[in-house]
């Protein structure tokens, strides 16, 4: 049998018509559930008294609630920070609870309303670069950036992994982006890296521009935009798209190599562009046809070239994103330049352009032609059988001293043995 202190006002009026119908307070207090002295007690009441309010219970935070109040209108201080200094007074309660008052206390800030930047179609699209962690690179971690490019009407985006950000892999991925979306816009807008301006001046015809970065946005047509500083709302759009990249791809993603990531992020833009999109609710591709971009066939190729830097390895290799490519032996131990175009590689030697690689997919593998390495082998015999007749041993081999007596030694001793 359960014991109830309070009632309701509905198992009142049962308790009240069961004692009408004729029950005893013994089967009134077996049919409901209810204690007998409870029964009675409600019988004999004209209604069930209302609740009484509990005294609330003091609080560890009593004595500090003062303190808490005064610095909270002073500064917008965390609750954190309040926490440890009431601890200093005294306090012993939790973070907790000093977090759940200063909730109710806090001063509400009004947030700053942004307006969206909307743009036509073909008009402007947005350019971004992104840490997205490290990637291990013939046995050394390397910086992983995220290169991204969206087009502001449709929203279709373009993302690829690279390990610089250097201006020629810029120039490349504005490239790949270009061909991605079967054109480009009439302005792309910009933050302020080297990479694109050198000096920022009032006026934009006064701007310095990288020069490699000027000669191509020349070369295609379109207009550089910079963003106003410190006022991220202007790219706001491809900021939001790296953050999508790091969260909906790369978190929980396993990979090979640079190569294999770039061709499965090649595959989610494909999804993600087919898809609606969370502001417009279209279909970026569907709105693509919309954009009226600048065609690509109106302008002449763009010849892109660009330089790194290797040391020849005494085996007559130099290394390229995880694979090692044959060079002539005659050239081992010396410092090399790649020029690097599409996917063809020339390599050189001071002013001398020594053997070119087409760059090939895929990690640790080895390309080696057979002619880099002709007479190598002669020559490596002939080295060694010079070393032989010209090298040194490594000890010697010596007859022991003999000791040399006069002969009046001799001559005494046998006179000492004669009878």
């Amino acid at each position: 049998m359960r014991v109830v202190a309070m009632l309701n006002m509905e198992d009142f009026l049962v308790i009240r018509d069961l004692y009408n119908q004729g029950l005893t307070i013994s089967q009134i207090a077996q049919k409901t559930g209810f204690d007998r002295k409870t029964v009675r007690k409600y019988l004999f009441t004209l209604a069930p008294p209302s609740p009484q309010p509990r005294a609330s219970k003091p609080s560890k935070l009593d004595d500090y609630k003062e303190y808490v109040q005064n610095r909270i209108a002073d500064y917008p201080l965390s609750a954190a920070r309040i926490c440890r200094e009431i601890q200093e007074r005294g306090f012993t309660g939790k973070y907790t609870i000093v977090k759940d008052y200063i909730r109710t206390i806090r001063p509400q800030v009004s947030v700053q309303a942004v307006l969206r930047y909307e743009t036509n179609p073909g008009v402007q699209a947005q350019v971004d670069w992104g840490e997205c962690g490290h990637l291990d690179v013939d046995g050394r971690w390397r910086k992983l950036y995220c290169f991204s490019m969206i087009l502001g009407y449709s929203r279709m985006r373009y993302v690829v992994f690279t390990l610089s950000t250097d201006t020629s892999t810029l120039l490349q991925c504005h490239l790949n982006a270009f061909e991605y979306f079967g054109g480009y816009t009439e302005e792309i807008l910009y933050d302020n890296i080297k990479t694109v301006i050198l000096k920022r001046a009032l006026r934009a015809g006064d701007h310095q521009w990288n020069p490699k970065f000027e000669d191509f946005f020349s070369h295609h047509g379109f207009i550089p935009r910079l963003c106003k500083p410190y006022c991220p709302q202007t790219k706001g759009k491809v900021e939001n798209a790296i953050g999508y990249v790091k969260r909906d791809f790369l978190l929980g993603g396993t990979f090979s190599a640079l190569d294999d990531m770039n061709r499965q992020l090649l595959q989610w833009c494909n999804r993600v562009n087919a898809t609606p999109h969370g502001t417009t609710n279209k279909i970026p591709f569907d709105r693509l046809q919309q954009e009226n971009l600048k065609s690509l066939t109106g302008v002449p190729p763009y010849l892109l070239r660009r330089e790194e830097h290797r040391k020849i390895s005494r085996e007559a290799y130099i290394s390229y994103l995880g694979n090692r490519y044959s060079v002539p032996y005659l050239y081992a131990g010396r410092e090399a330049t790649l020029e690097l175009h599409d996917e063809q590689m020339a390599i050189r030697v001071g002013t001398d352009i020594i053997c070119s690689h087409t760059v090939v997919p895929g990690h640790a593998r080895v390309i080696r032609e057979k002619e880099h390495f002709a007479g190598l082998l002669g020559e490596a015999m002939q080295y060694n059988s010079r070393c032989r007749k010209t090298s040194r041993p490594l000890f010697a081999m010596v007859p022991s001293p003999v000791e040399h007596r006069p002969l009046s030694v001799y001559e005494k001793f046998a006179e000492e043995v004669r009878p």
